[in-house]
């Protein structure tokens, strides 16, 4: 320790080892790197970069098809059927957060959507996937910068993994 240094104790000190929360442009720009066909990147980037042209980018979202196959599998929606209607959309929303965060994900994620009231936004991971589940809005959340995402489509449910 420096002189003139404090050293923290009590329920600060450890927080403060934790890493830095991650700007969202850098959620985005891993994100689009890692998962986007290498001939789109530079495009959706400039997009995102500019509030202006954002939209342009987010209004693709519904029916996004440039992601790397490589590192894009679907997610299958396996709930119980027996269940009532609510429960299962519960369940499989309860089964989509396990599984990333088994992969690594913690408790909140970054959000790129074409919902603008949640687009550029830092959430918690299930109120994030309560409100991209199963609403016809396309939306990419970032979990792990450059390394693992979600991706809700109109057609399709991924898990984005490097």
């Amino acid at each position: 320790m420096k002189a003139g240094e404090r050293q923290e104790s009590g329920p600060q000190a450890a927080t403060s080892t934790r890493p830095p929360i991650i700007p969202g442009a850098n959620h985005e720009e891993s994100t689009i790197r890692a998962f986007v066909l290498q001939d789109k990147q530079e495009r959706f980037l400039e997009f995102l970069a500019k509030p202006k042209n954002r939209k342009k980018f987010t209004q693709l979202l519904a029916h996004f098809r440039w992601f790397d196959r490589r590192f894009a599998t679907p997610i299958p929606w396996k709930v119980d059927p027996k269940l009532k209607l609510w429960e299962r959309h519960v369940q499989g929303i309860e089964n989509i957060q396990r599984l990333l965060q088994t992969r690594g994900a913690g408790q909140t994620c970054w959000v790129i959507s074409e919902d603008p009231t949640i687009d550029g936004q830092e959430l918690n991971l299930r109120a994030a996937l309560e409100r991209v589940s199963g609403s016809q809005v396309g939306a990419i959340l970032s979990c792990v910068p450059g390394r693992l995402a979600y991706f809700e489509g109109e057609e399709v449910s991924l898990l984005l993994a490097r």
